[in-house]
């Protein structure tokens, strides 16, 4: 069994040396730099929108939390049936994503009951099991945990469908935000720990949720909360209300039957996000890191440097030529400014600099480097450094015997 689980892991490792990382991989911790989890945090973050990363993480530790909480009930030797009884007929009834956990048999789940988080457990145990499944596109994924967070708003209902503003029309939309291209200091608000100081109660679980609620799902100005981002959902999906709180023990039989759909209540949410992500940001962060070592900001400043020298050598290149200078071998020193000037335009034009390529470098921030530690990438990224550079030489050898050939004439 060793050998064999040896066997897929090696399999595994050597399939991500000829292939670009899933989505699942890169959520799952499992990709280096370049194209890691810290990337693609960083690239949605310059577009304004990772906001919606951060539901999705949230929402996968909730749902973390609402499992660690199972497993304790089933430690202590009661069943779910017992200890939760309206949760238990939910789930029974409708069908929950933790029913291997909460011991529901197959055939008596109306859906799917593979959660993300036991996808990414089973897939860190046992990476080339789900390789194939990833191709597939069956596959969800997760890292972080949870922590309490003091719940400063109200734990009324903030919102109808009779009151709902107006809203951002696409995932990735900016929402009146805009994109933080130069605020590079604002770090992800995701809790990363689960604490286990002491057993997690139902009180814990609707601190979590309300949490979520207020943070990403109440109209942005709804909440007095300098952290609360509204992220778009489809009308389909949208919470409008949070009818519980985390301060008092719900006790009425609506109470109790709503505080059932707290495990599974973000979960087709966070399942839109993960499709949407993957669908739309995460191909653009691809092409962004896995083809170019540019930031935007890192390549315009190329291109306003590129076109000022561009014109210092033009402008040195016809003195040389209408003052007649000798000799003409004068010239050739010409291909300075030249080869600045086009190695920075080009590198604008393909958002990659092959000096930094070749140094096993690309940008994270502006003008701040992190070493490419992805395979595949490093390959993909020196072959493109090397067109690069024939181009540029190419260019600055034809621009300078132009300048060089043209026949003096002093004016």
């Amino acid at each position: 069994m060793d050998d064999e689980q040896n066997r897929q892991q090696e399999d595994w490792l050597n399939s991500r040396k000829n292939r670009l990382p899933s989505f699942t991989e890169v959520l799952s911790r499992r990709t280096r730099p370049p194209v890691d989890l810290f990337m693609f945090y960083l690239f949605l973050q310059r577009e304004g929108a990772e906001d919606i990363l951060d539901f999705w993480l949230d929402v996968q530790q909730h749902e973390n939390l609402c499992r660690a909480y199972f497993k304790d009930v089933r430690k202590s030797g009661r069943t779910i049936k017992e200890d939760w009884p309206q949760y238990w007929e939910y789930a029974r009834r409708r069908g929950s994503i933790y029913g291997t956990v909460v011991g529901l048999q197959p055939n008596a789940i109306k859906r799917s009951t593979a959660s993300t988080g036991e996808m990414i457990n089973d897939q860190e145990k046992n990476p080339i099991t789900h390789a194939a499944d990833e191709k597939r596109g069956g596959q969800r994924s997760t890292t972080p945990g949870y922590q309490k967070e003091p719940i400063s708003s109200p734990p009324t209902a903030v919102n109808s469908p009779e009151f709902d503003p107006p809203r951002s029309t696409t995932p990735f939309s900016l929402s009146g935000r805009t994109p933080t291209l130069f605020n590079l200091k604002r770090a992800s608000r995701a809790p990363t720990v689960i604490p286990r100081s002491a057993a997690i109660s139902r009180m814990d679980l609707i601190a979590s949720a309300e949490r979520i609620f207020f943070r990403y799902l109440s109209p942005a100005g709804t909440v007095n909360s300098p952290e609360n981002h509204e992220i778009y959902l489809p009308p389909a999906l949208r919470v409008h209300t949070f009818p519980l709180s985390s301060t008092q023990e719900p006790k009425s039989q609506s109470d109790l039957n709503m505080m059932a759909h707290i495990p599974d209540m973000f979960h087709a949410q966070k399942e839109y996000c993960f499709r949407a992500m993957e669908q739309d940001a995460f191909p653009r962060f691809l092409r962004s890191k896995a083809f170019g070592n540019l930031t935007p900001v890192s390549a315009l400043v190329r291109l306003v440097v590129g076109l000022i020298v561009l014109w210092i050598g033009l402008a040195a290149g016809f003195s040389l030529i209408f003052l007649d200078v000798q000799p003409k071998s004068k010239r050739f020193f010409l291909f300075i400014p030249f080869a600045f000037a086009i190695l920075f335009l080009i590198s604008h034009q393909y958002e990659l600099d092959p000096i930094l390529v070749f140094l096993g470098q690309s940008e994270s921030t502006p003008f701040r480097t992190l070493t490419i530690r992805e395979p595949y990438v490093k390959r993909l990224l020196l072959g493109r450094a090397i067109w690069v550079t024939t181009l540029v030489s190419t260019c600055v050898v034809a621009l300078t015997l132009l300048f060089w050939a043209v026949p003096g004439h002093r004016l």
